[in-house]
């Protein structure tokens, strides 16, 4: 169960890495200070907790999640200047919206579900294509 949330996890910060070399290649600029805060979110998400986490109150957990819904405003916030800045950048999300957002909105039970659903795809392409 975890793995394959770790999955999603990778593929979702791998999807955005990629479209963030799209909007570069496009725009022609580095966004090195989004390319840092999706990395840094990333390994975020992906860090495995470590064993006295598992004693924290319910106030320090509520501080954590705070701090990382501060992280998500900061990435939102920088998506939404750059889409207002570059219409490329609006058209190259708002094209690809119907790949990332059902990932990024999903709970993790849906994560899971979209990850199964994804490689039972592949197996049906790959049947289709050798028949």
């Amino acid at each position: 169960m975890a793995a394959e949330e770790g999955k999603a996890d990778a593929q979702l910060f791998q999807l955005l890495s990629n479209l963030l070399q799209q909007v570069e290649s496009l725009t022609n600029q580095e966004e090195v200070e989004l390319r840092s805060k999706i990395e840094a979110l990333g390994l975020e998400v992906t860090k495995v907790p470590s064993k006295l986490t598992k004693n924290l109150d319910e106030l320090e957990i509520a501080r954590q999640l705070d701090k990382l819904s501060a992280k998500l405003d900061d990435v939102d916030e920088m998506i939404s200047s750059a889409m207002a800045a570059d219409p490329q950048v609006q058209s190259l999300l708002s094209g690809t919206a119907d790949v990332w957002m059902p990932v990024i909105t999903a709970t993790a039970d849906e994560r899971r579900n979209f990850t199964a659903s994804i490689g039972d795809d592949t197996f049906e392409e790959k049947a289709e294509t050798s028949n």
